[in-house]
C-alpha cells in the first residue's frame, strides 16, 4: 500500500479478491475487463451469481484517488447505467465513503473498506478497513489540529456565509494565507462550496464538526483536570452561578439545556486556572469517580458566543458538539441528539 504506481489492472485485481473472501459460500464473480470511451470510462463489468442463479452485474472504476468533492461528478458518470455502480481505489477517506453512500456508488478500497449491496439477487456486504491512507507520506498535510484551524472551523459554523478570506482572516484571527490553505483542505473534502477564488458560498457545517473531530479531542486538546464535588451535580451548579471567574460549560451538561438524552454524570467546563477555579467551588482533586472536569482551554475561541441560561454560561452549540463527539462514554450519542438540535434550529444559534 505504500506504493502508489499499482496499475488500475492491479487494483482491480486485489480489489474482486478481498471481495471474494467476504462473500457468501458458493457466490461466483465474472470480470470482464471493458476499455470505454473517454468521457463515461468505466474500468470493468462485475457480475456476481449466486447459487440459485440469480446475477447481478457492477459497472466498475478504478481510482488511483478519490476527493469528496470529486464524488458528484463521479456519481454522474456511472449512475445512468442498468448496471450497479462501483468504485475501486487504494483507500477511500471516512468522508469520501460517507458522499459515496449518498449517492449509492458502491464501494471497495484495498484497506478493507467495503460497501457493495444488491436487492436481487439480496446481498449485503460491508467491512472495515483503514481510517487514515497508509501512503500519508506521498500526500499533502491534511490536518485541522491547532488553534489556528480550530477558529476557522468555529467561524465556518458560527457564521452564515457568504464569507470571503479576509473577513474569515478576521474572525478566525488567523492570517489570510493559511486561511486559504485550510479552505483548499476544506473545498477538496466536499465541506465548503467556494466560488472561484472567491468567497465562501456554502458551508456544511454538520460535516466541519465531523471532520474537525477527526483531528481534534476535548480530553488531548485541551488540558482537564478531574475533581470531585462530593454534595453532588446540582451543587456545583448552584456555586457555578455564584463564580468570580470565567468559564463556559460544555459536554453532557453543556447539551441539556438544548437536546437532554439522559441526566448529566459529569460536569464539564472550561476555566483559564482549574486550581483556583476548584478552590471557589470547593471541588476535591480525584483520579476516579470525578463528577467535575475543569478544562484549560486549547484556545480562548471556547468562550466565544457562548450563551447563558438558568444564571449559568454555556459554550456555542458548535463547540459543545465537538467536545462530546471525542468524549469517551455516551458523548458521541448525545452529540447526535445535539447536531439533530442545531439542525433544526440554526436561527438560534448561527448568525
Amino acid at each position: 500500500m505504500r506504493n502508489s504506481s499499482l496499475s488500475d489492472n492491479t487494483l482491480l485485481t486485489e480489489a474482486v479478491r478481498l471481495l471474494e473472501d467476504r462473500l457468501p459460500p458458493a457466490w461466483r464473480t465474472d470480470v470482464v475487463p471493458e476499455p470505454g470511451s473517454r468521457d463515461r470510462r468505466v474500468d470493468a463489468i462485475i457480475t456476481l451469481r449466486s447459487p440459485d442463479g440469480g446475477q447481478a452485474r457492477f459497472v466498475v472504476e478504478v481510482k488511483q484517488r478519490i476527493d469528496p468533492v470529486a464524488v458528484p461528478r463521479l456519481a454522474a458518470r456511472l449512475t445512468n447505467r442498468d448496471a450497479v455502480p462501483v468504485v475501486v481505489a487504494p483507500f477511500l477517506s471516512p468522508r469520501t465513503r460517507e458522499l459515496l453512500k449518498k449517492v449509492g456508488v458502491r464501494y471497495i478500497d484495498l484497506t478493507g473498506n467495503v460497501w457493495l449491496t444488491v436487492d436481487r439477487p439480496a446481498l449485503f456486504v460491508e467491512s472495515s478497513g483503514a481510517e487514515r491512507d497508509p501512503r500519508r507520506e506521498e500526500r499533502p498535510a491534511r490536518s485541522l489540529k491547532g488553534a489556528k484551524a480550530g477558529r476557522i472551523i468555529r467561524a465556518l459554523c458560527d457564521y452564515q456565509p457568504p464569507v470571503g478570506v479576509r473577513k474569515l482572516a478576521e474572525r478566525a484571527d488567523a492570517d489570510a494565507g493559511y486561511v486559504s490553505r485550510i479552505l483548499v483542505l476544506l473545498e477538496r473534502e466536499a465541506l465548503i462550496d467556494r466560488e472561484p477564488r472567491g468567497p465562501v458560498v456554502g458551508a456544511d457545517w454538520q460535516g466541519l464538526i465531523r471532520r474537525w473531530a477527526a483531528d481534534y479531542s476535548v480530553l488531548k486538546s485541551n488540558r482537564p483536570r478531574s475533581y470531585l464535588d462530593p454534595r453532588g451535580l446540582n451543587a456545583f451548579v448552584e456555586r457555578l452561578r455564584e463564580r468570580s471567574f470565567g468559564y463556559a460549560v460544555t459536554g453532557s451538561l453543556g447539551a441539556s439545556r438544548l437536546a437532554p438524552v439522559a441526566p448529566a454524570a459529569l460536569a464539564m467546563c472550561y476555566v483559564d486556572d482549574p486550581e483556583r477555579a476548584s478552590e471557589q467551588l470547593d471541588l476535591l482533586p480525584t483520579d476516579a469517580g470525578a463528577n467535575v472536569m475543569l478544562i484549560e482551554p486549547f484556545d480562548e475561541v471556547v468562550y466565544e458566543r457562548t450563551w447563558g441560561r438558568e444564571g449559568l454560561t454555556f459554550a456555542a452549540p458548535s463547540q459543545v458538539a465537538v467536545d462530546l463527539l471525542t468524549s469517551p462514554g455516551r458523548g458521541p450519542s448525545e452529540a447526535e441528539a445535539l447536531l439533530t438540535w442545531m439542525a433544526g434550529n440554526e436561527d438560534a444559534w448561527r448568525s
